[in-house]
């Protein structure tokens, strides 16, 4: 007679889990399949909305872990409201950039926002006035410092436009350039979901 050993006892178990396997095989994989379908689905549905989210949570994240002092508002930034654009009609990006003698006048299209605004600016002035020195981290407090001083009480709307000055975006420039180590390090977590830098 066959004794009942653990042993004995665990290769059964392993028998008959083998054999379950076996038989439900093309369920299985069915499934395995079906999940990794609805994963890449999943995936591909997130990639569409990254730009806007990562944008909004840049902006609210730099607010919060700001390196910069508050300041007052200086008089040279101004934030002047226009005609709202009508949302059937596309305002085409040479219009919505213009420089003077002293300042760059940036106006709001869909989707932007202040930080949208100045990081244009920014770049306008940079195209201009080539810095080398400045890393994604260093233009990324550059554009926050000019958000943060300039008055846009009415938020940024289709059609707004903002004002910054030369001389404040030269002021951001040099106090980039202050920053430590530590500070710079900081923020390289934001200038890594900024693809436009």
């Amino acid at each position: 007679m066959e004794e009942y050993t653990p042993e004995v006892q665990e290769e059964s178990t392993t028998e008959d889990l083998k054999r379950w396997f076996q038989d439900n095989l093309r369920i299985v994989i069915s499934i395995a399949i079906v999940v990794v379908i609805a994963g890449g689905i999943y995936s591909y549905s997130k990639r569409g909305e990254t730009p806007l989210v990562t944008e909004q949570s840049t902006e609210n994240a730099i607010d919060k872990e700001s390196t910069s002092t508050e300041e007052e508002k200086p008089s040279d930034a101004v934030v002047k409201e226009t005609a709202p654009a009508s949302s059937t009609q596309e305002v085409s990006s040479t219009a919505t950039s213009k420089e003077t003698e002293s300042s760059f006048i940036e106006t709001a299209e869909k989707n932007s926002n202040l930080t949208v605004l100045a990081r244009k600016a920014t770049a306008n002035y940079l195209e201009k006035n080539q810095d080398s020195s400045l890393t994604k981290e260093h233009k990324i407090y550059i554009e926050d410092y000019l958000r943060k001083n300039v008055d846009a009480k009415g938020g940024v709307k289709i059609g707004t436009s903002v004002e910054f000055s030369k001389d404040l975006i030269q002021k951001a420039i040099a106090q980039s350039k202050t920053l430590n180590e530590k500070q710079l390090k900081n923020l390289e977590k934001y200038s890594a979901r900024v693809s436009s830098l």
